[in-house]
């Protein structure tokens, strides 16, 4: 095997950088001590330190009682429902690798678990069962309890957990936000004394995208505005997701949306008169009309790509498979050839409307000829 084809080993000075970072902060707890490593590992581990957890003591993970279980699936089966074809996606992409997937609440509660565990191996069949605590609490620093603790995604590597017992695991982690805009759970990928693999953090950062998007667009709505920025196409788990009732009421908006829009966490989003600086009729009239993505002014000054979509459905559901991303490719494509031939064949006018580049449309095209 050479070395392109090799998987991705740990790099030895990186295993010393750990080790030197466990003596400094963990054994001699020197509360200046620099850690060496990611700041958050750092305030992982000094928080650990703070509930008086010793990094060599034995650890158990403890399952709650069965009513609690219970009531954590019951209280989140939009969740489960929307995290389960986008969690049977990655474990294709990851089966390979001996990472099995763990979806948990917001408190860190494991409701569901996928992938190839080992159940004949106690450090693996231990964490992977529903109802264990993998909270920052109960276990110290893992990427479940630094995900929840700091909202942001994680890569964490043996010893950058605190627990001498958890040094075994390697674990990627991300939030998963509501379409509320709180933090509803969170999606861990984890392997037992395996390769280092930290390209798992963009595969469950973008897999927790998808299931955002899905929770978002399971609620009802008569429209759906794909937001992206002028000279993007929609397409992806990137775009902002914005859904709508028939009043024009704003229900239920992903993570990106609202980042686009200025809409904070917790905050009620409104009115889309509130955030977009048009009549709403506009938007069911492009939606309506079919007439792709417009240039749509925010009454912040900013002004947004919005592909407006009716859901066929009523308001009783989506119609959209939101784990490919929305729109589809083929949605796309007839997008920019309907631009083209409105615009009598002149590629120039053509991309000039979609606010994209004519190298972007001649790709597009071609990328199409080429699988059709």
């Amino acid at each position: 095997m050479n070395s392109h084809t090799q998987p991705h080993l740990t790099h030895p000075h990186r295993l010393a950088l750990i080790e030197q970072a466990r003596k400094s902060v963990l054994d001699t707890r020197d509360p200046n001590a620099p850690a060496a490593l990611s700041p958050w590992i750092d305030r992982s581990w000094r928080r650990c330190l703070g509930m008086g957890f010793n990094p060599h003591q034995p650890i158990a993970f403890d399952a709650v009682t069965h009513s609690v279980v219970r009531n954590a699936i019951e209280a989140n089966q939009p969740l489960l429902r929307a995290a389960a074809p986008v969690i049977q996606s990655l474990t294709r992409a990851m089966a390979n690798t001996r990472y099995f997937a763990i979806l948990t609440d917001a408190s860190g509660l494991v409701i569901d678990v996928n992938g190839p565990v080992d159940r004949h191996n106690p450090l693996a069949s231990s964490i992977a069962r529903v109802g264990v605590d993998l909270s920052e609490r109960a276990v110290g620093t893992t990427a479940i309890g630094a995900t929840l603790a700091e909202l942001q995604p994680v890569w964490l590597h043996r010893g950058e957990h605190f627990f001498d017992a958890t040094s075994a695991y390697s674990c990627a982690g991300a939030p998963i936000w509501g379409p509320d805009g709180q933090c509803v759970g969170m999606l861990d990928l984890t392997g037992v004394n395996v390769m280092e693999q930290p390209a798992l953090k963009h595969l469950v950062t973008q897999s927790a995208r998808s299931i955002e998007n899905a929770l978002a667009l399971a609620r009802p709505h008569r429209l759906l505005l794909c937001l992206s920025w002028p000279g993007s196409l929609p397409g992806d788990t990137r775009d902002g997701l914005v859904c709508v009732d028939a009043d024009g009421q704003i229900t239920a908006l992903n993570r990106s949306a609202a980042d686009m829009l200025g809409i904070v966490a917790g905050m009620a989003p409104g009115h889309c008169t509130d955030v977009f600086a048009v009549p709403v009729e506009t938007l069911f009239d492009a939606a309506r009309l079919q007439r792709g993505p417009l240039e749509v002014p925010l009454w912040s000054g900013l002004r947004l790509s919005v592909l407006a979509q009716l859901n066929q459905g009523g308001e009783r559901g989506p119609v959209h498979n939101a784990n490919h991303g929305l729109p589809l490719k083929d949605v796309e494509t007839a997008m920019i050839r309907k631009a083209v031939d409105d615009a009598r064949g002149n590629v120039k006018e053509a991309a000039r409307a979609l606010g994209i580049s004519r190298a972007t449309v001649y790709r597009k095209l071609g990328a199409q000829r080429d699988r059709g």
